[in-house]
């Protein structure tokens, strides 16, 4: 079975706004055993989305169209969707009631405009949006399904999963083949190295392996078919389990789970107290660690000690080690990771130098020179790096260097292979 997506906006075509929705639709229908035959986008034009359901439906059973279903003259999906297979359109009064009551729940004011949201073409079947106010529509036209939905990303996610889905299981039936996925998250290695590795291997029986550059991470995404559920579950574990005996040591986590998330977990599990100290990367680390819910937990204080002065001053740096050395140097790291950690009185600091350019460099220190270390009571850890990226880069790929390094020394009780 094959389905057609189809998303509408000015906005999109206009480069304003970047499409998500269509990545999220696609891989929904894949696993629930639909190809995708192709994904167009139009602007806010009747003709160009009945150009585009035409196109689609000839190549599909079924289409699911998102956006343009707001309150605004420039929501014209539903009057073109119904233009296009020559329906009329009707109020629907228990929608419209709805709609009044939620807007009165929220004390928003109403006005009449609304009413737009719950109007459809005769015959549709109104799919509830429990994210936001505009509902979506199902129609049947010569045995294929259109489906609309709105196109805030959040709304459209969530209505693709929880009704688009099931309308189309409703009518079509359920897949013969089963497909589950598992997505692996590495860090530390080049996308070549992991290709290499994985082709040693050999093949995973129904387990096909994609490639996916998330800078700075390279993720793998595992799909894996079967008959039923269960069989489809068995192949996906065995090939994760194979893939983990070779890079387990690269793999920070599987599926939605972040670096940052992985740290603050063993950071609490172990009840350890963290300290950061940031010169480069100018906060990002601290940001990232305060992003996870329960960070108070553990993040005791994040210092951006940027200039010389203030890592003398809030840190102890002596001025002399900055100016035998430089602010950039090993000397001057440790000393920041351990004055961060003895000034919070916490089991670990964690610290960042270095230069992300694109000016500052010399032979010696070259641009994208970053230095990280890691202090607890008994040691000092460092461990140099050079990054080739563009300013921003070097700062995010810092930042996850100096969580890798946190997330080995909780893990393995030392930092890289030091």
């Amino acid at each position: 079975m094959k389905a057609g997506i189809l998303l509408v906006g000015d906005e999109l075509t206009g480069g304003r706004v970047l499409d998500i929705n269509s990545s999220y639709i696609a891989e929904r229908l894949d696993l629930s055993g639909w190809g995708v035959s192709a994904i167009i986008t139009v602007g806010d034009d009747g003709e160009a989305v009945k150009g585009g359901l035409e196109y689609l439906l000839d190549r599909s059973e079924g289409v699911i169209v998102a956006g343009g279903l707001g309150p605004t003259a420039d929501d014209i999906t539903t009057a073109a969707v119904a233009a296009a297979f020559n329906l009329s359109l009707h109020m629907d009064d228990e929608v419209l009631r709805k709609l009044k009551g939620r807007f009165e729940t929220y004390h928003i004011p109403w006005t009449e405009n609304n009413s737009k949201q719950a109007v459809f073409p005769a015959g549709a079947i109104v799919l509830e949006n429990r994210a936001g106010t505009a509902a979506g529509f199902c129609i049947e036209r010569g045995g294929k399904l259109v489906a609309v939905i709105p196109g805030v990303p959040g709304e459209a996610r969530r209505m693709a999963a929880e009704e688009v889905l099931p309308c189309f299981e409703k009518f079509f039936g359920k897949a013969d083949e089963k497909k589950m996925r598992k997505q692996v998250r590495l860090f530390g290695l080049s996308e070549s190295k992991i290709d290499e590795t994985i082709a040693l291997m050999g093949p995973f029986p129904d387990v096909s392996v994609g490639f996916y550059a998330r800078f700075p991470e390279i993720h793998l995404l595992l799909t894996a078919r079967g008959k039923n559920e269960s069989e489809a579950a068995a192949r996906l574990e065995e090939a994760v389990k194979k893939i983990h005996e070779k890079l387990g040591r690269y793999i920070y986590g599987y599926d939605d789970e972040t670096i940052e998330g992985i740290v603050a977990s063993l950071l609490i599990e172990r009840g350890y107290t963290l300290a950061v100290a940031e010169s480069c990367t100018g906060g990002l680390i601290t940001d990232r660690l305060t992003n996870i819910p329960g960070s108070s937990g553990f993040l005791e204080r994040g210092a951006v000690v940027y200039s010389n002065l203030s890592k003398v001053e809030l840190l102890g740096v002596p001025p002399e080690i900055i100016k035998a050395h430089g602010a950039v140097s090993r000397e001057t790291a440790e000393l920041m990771a351990r004055g961060v950690r003895e000034m919070a009185k916490t089991d670990i600091g964690l610290a960042t130098t270095g230069i992300a350019g694109p000016s500052g460099g010399s032979e010696e220190k070259p641009v994208g020179t970053v230095y990280f270390a890691l202090s607890d009571s008994s040691k000092t850890y460092c461990r140099k790096s050079h990054f080739r990226w563009d300013r921003r880069r070097v700062k995010e790929i810092s930042s996850q260097f100096a969580l890798e390094m946190l997330r080995r020394y909780l893990i393995e009780g030392r930092v890289f292979d030091e």
